[in-house]
C-alpha cells in the first residue's frame, strides 16, 4: 500500500481507472443488452451478478499474472502461431458476433413472446452463463492493459476496483435509457458486432487501435442522440396539432 500513497503511485492509479471504466464500457453495453431480454424484478440482480463476476475475473487474473503472461506463448502454428490468448479472443469474438446478430434479427424481424416462470429462470441462468464467458474475454484485455502500465498489483487491483464501482452505479441507467429508446438498442448491438469483428481480428494477429473503435462509438452515438432530439422536436408540434 505505501507505493499507492505517493504522488507517482495516485496518478498512476487515477490513470488506470480511468482506462479500466474506458475497457468497461463494452462490457456494460453487452451486459445491459443480455439483461433486457428478462423480467423486470430480475434486470437489476442480473447486472449486479455480471458486474461482480467480471471484477472477480478480473483479480482472480491479476493474481495469476505469470500464466496469463503462459497465454501469449504459441500453443500450435497455422500459417502463424497461435497462442492461447489468441484462441479465447476468437472464440469470445465470434461468440459476439453471433450473439449480436441474433439480437439484431430478434429486434428486427422476430415477434414478442411472453415468457413462462420456468423459461424466466432457464433465461436467468442461461443469461448470467454468457456474462460470466464474454467477461472472461473482456477481462483478458482490462488485465493486460493493467499489467501494461503500472507495476505495483495493489494500484491493479484497486484500480479495478474503483472501475467496477464506477460501472455498477451507472449500469441501471446505462441498461433503462438503452432500453427506453429502441434505435439506441439496435446501436448497441451494432457495437458489440463491431467489437466481436476486433477481437477476431485481433485473435487472428491485426492489431486494431482500440481508440478508433471508441471514437466511432462515440461518433455514432452523438449523431444518433441528435437524431433523437430531431425527432421529439418533430413529434410535439404533430402532438399539440392533434390535441386542437
Amino acid at each position: 500500500m505505501g507505493a499507492l500513497l505517493t504522488a507517482d503511485g495516485l496518478l498512476a492509479l487515477a490513470t488506470l481507472s480511468a482506462m479500466e471504466i474506458v475497457l468497461g464500457i463494452d462490457n456494460v453495453v453487452f451486459i445491459a443488452i443480455l439483461v433486457g431480454r428478462l423480467p423486470e424484478a430480475r434486470r437489476e440482480l442480473a447486472r449486479r451478478i455480471g458486474l461482480i463476476l467480471a471484477l472477480g475475473i478480473r483479480i482472480l487474473l491479476l493474481f495469476a499474472i505469470s500464466w496469463m503472461m503462459g497465454l501469449t506463448a504459441p500453443l500450435f502454428t497455422f500459417g502463424r502461431g497461435f497462442s492461447g490468448r489468441d484462441l479465447i479472443l476468437l472464440g469470445g469474438g465470434l461468440f459476439l458476433i453471433f450473439k449480436a446478430t441474433l439480437e439484431i434479427y430478434n429486434k428486427v424481424e422476430a415477434g414478442h413472446h411472453e415468457q413462462t416462470a420456468a423459461a424466466a429462470r432457464a433465461a436467468f441462468a442461461w443469461v448470467i452463463f454468457q456474462i460470466l464467458l464474454l467477461d472472461i474475454v473482456f477481462s483478458l484485455d482490462s488485465v493486460i492493459t493493467a499489467v501494461g502500465m503500472v507495476d505495483d498489483l495493489g494500484i491493479m487491483v484497486t484500480a479495478m476496483v474503483i472501475a467496477m464501482l464506477v460501472m455498477l452505479v451507472s449500469a441501471g441507467a446505462v441498461s433503462r435509457f438503452i432500453d427506453s429508446h429502441p434505435s439506441l438498442k439496435i446501436l448497441a448491438l451494432a457495437f458489440l458486432l463491431l467489437i466481436g469483428v476486433m477481437l477476431v481480428a485481433e485473435g487472428m494477429g491485426t492489431h486494431i487501435e482500440k481508440g478508433y473503435i471508441y471514437f466511432a462509438m462515440a461518433f455514432s452515438l452523438l449523431v444518433e442522440l441528435i437524431n433523437m432530439r430531431y425527432r421529439r422536436k418533430q413529434g410535439a408540434p404533430a402532438r399539440r396539432a392533434k390535441k386542437r
